[in-house]
């Protein structure tokens, strides 16, 4: 049986490959395949002659909807389980990252761009987006790249001067900071939940830090000196910042640029950057040992693997539940962190985390409520 042409354009995906799987309940839609008209068949025989995606255009005694043929249902919960995959992908890799010895988290942050770059570039290739995206838009990229770099250098230093719940922990303060940078940049609404949120995160922030002007001189549950851990307080902090930044840019860019290429900029301006300060520091080595070695190699593939499972659960399940979800980033670094480091949270650390995780769960919960009003806004 042969379908109608209607040119290329039909049967081409979306803009950037991005066209979402007909769900197995909506393939009789407006977007359902249809055959050609065949001349003089009765119109009454078109509706047992109508084809579907998943049949590539057979007539229904062989089509998935035949009578008496089950439809395959999608799993339910299987968006949520890749988070859960991802999260604990995360984790693992910064429990490496922890193990690591005698590399400065610059070096393997390099690393981390080097394995961004091998993934991203044939997708680049395949999609034809080019290596420098649109004029108007290059700019936006430029500083998407670079803030998202120091974001991960930040981040990796705080790994390794700090206890890694506590760093994790400070991570979360992300979406609380992207509403507030979003309401100043962007002027998106931010109302006193918001606020609310903003506050509980900042308390967590405190909790974990705990200054000595506030909690005296006398700092227990610290992983080595209080100065470091004030260190990677702050680095944990302004990495926070710089990646709720690159989401008010990307924000700001929209769907106009292809996802590839907005991780390319990413992993090219990060890999010069990690590349200049490492001679500028003077600390460019290579692993002495073998183990070293392999920890750098599971820290690029635990990390691609994390954001693969993570993009694939954003396409197929709501943002608000996978945003809730990636809170067990935060239980995973507590296990594993017990486990293999021999580090037990402290109260003042496990009241940090209850007020940050409370915070980023409602910041995302009344994002996802939002956008469900604006759908069946739209629907009226």
């Amino acid at each position: 049986m042969v379908l109608c042409q209607g040119g290329e354009g039909d049967a081409a995906p979306a803009a950037g490959g991005q066209e979402p799987e007909v769900p197995p309940d909506q393939e009789d839609g407006p977007g359902a395949v249809q055959p050609c008209p065949t001349p003089g068949v009765e119109a009454a025989g078109a509706e047992e002659r109508r084809a579907c995606g998943r049949c590539s255009g057979m007539s229904w005694p062989f089509c998935c909807e035949a009578p008496g043929t089950k439809k395959k249902a999608g799993c339910p919960g299987l968006g949520l389980f890749y988070t859960i995959l991802s999260a604990f992908l995360f984790s693992l890799a910064s429990l490496f990252l922890k193990k690591i010895e005698d590399l400065h988290s610059v070096e393997v942050s390099a690393f981390r761009c080097v394995f961004q770059m091998a993934f991203v570039l044939p997708g680049l290739i395949y999609y034809k987006t080019g290596f420098l995206g649109p004029k108007g838009k290059r700019i936006f990229l430029f500083f998407r790249g670079f803030l998202g770099s120091i974001a991960m250098v930040l981040l990796y230093y705080a790994y390794q001067v700090m206890p890694l719940a506590d760093a994790t922990v400070i991570t979360f303060t992300c979406p609380v900071f992207t509403s507030l940078l979003a309401w100043i940049f962007l002027k998106e609404k931010y109302s006193l939940w918001d606020l609310l949120f903003t506050l509980f995160a900042v308390t967590g922030v405190i909790l974990i830090a705990r200054p000595p002007f506030l909690f005296g001189s006398r700092v227990t549950g610290i992983e080595g000196s209080y100065s470091d851990h004030l260190k990677g307080t702050i680095a944990a902090i302004a990495s926070t910042l710089s990646a709720a930044s690159t989401f008010v840019i990307l924000r700001k860019v929209g769907k106009s640029v292809h996802y590839f290429l907005s991780i390319w900029y990413y992993a090219v301006i990060g890999l010069i950057g990690c590349v200049i300060a490492l001679f500028v520091l003077n600390e460019w080595r290579l692993p002495h040992c073998g183990r070293d070695r392999v920890f750098l190699i599971l820290i690029g593939s635990l990390g691609l693997g994390g954001q693969i499972f993570l993009t694939k659960a954003l396409q197929i399940e709501k943002a608000g539940p996978v945003s809730i979800m990636r809170t067990m980033d935060v239980v995973f670094a507590f296990i594993l962190q017990a486990l293999f480091l021999n580090i037990l949270p402290t109260w003042w650390t496990v009241g940090g985390a209850l007020c940050v995780v409370a915070s980023s769960c409602g910041t995302a919960l009344r994002k996802w409520r939002h956008s469900v009003k604006k759908a069946k806004q739209r629907e009226i």
